[in-house]
């Protein structure tokens, strides 16, 4: 029941694969800086204004009410939560808008 593996009939270097493959890697960033720039701004947005509307409400406007101030916090949190969703529509909209010109352009080199 036991079974001998086939053992590999060349053995081949790691140094010899890389002389044969001599292509430049491509080192662009996956995502552009605008786009992580966006997603840190709505993250620490996302921290930081819903908490700060719960504690600067609950004692000023509130007068101590915290269901209240928690309510509003969650309003903020969703109005936080929206704006992202509208700015990545309009980034995404806006990038296949770019694809498609380029391409057009690419069509008409072709003709």
């Amino acid at each position: 029941m036991a079974q001998r593996r086939p053992t590999p009939q060349e053995k081949t270097s790691i140094l010899d694969q890389d002389e044969t493959r001599s292509t430049p890697s491509d080192v662009t960033p996956a995502v552009a800086p605008a786009t992580i720039a966006k997603l840190l701004f709505f993250t620490f947005a996302m921290i930081t204004f819903p908490i700060s509307s719960y504690f600067l409400t609950v004692h000023n406007l509130f007068s101590g009410n915290t269901t209240y101030a928690g309510a509003l916090a969650a309003l903020v949190a969703n109005i936080v939560l929206m704006g992202y969703v509208i700015v990545a529509f309009q980034d995404d909209k806006s990038e296949r808008e770019i694809d498609a010109a380029a391409a057009a352009n690419e069509k008409k080199k072709s003709r």
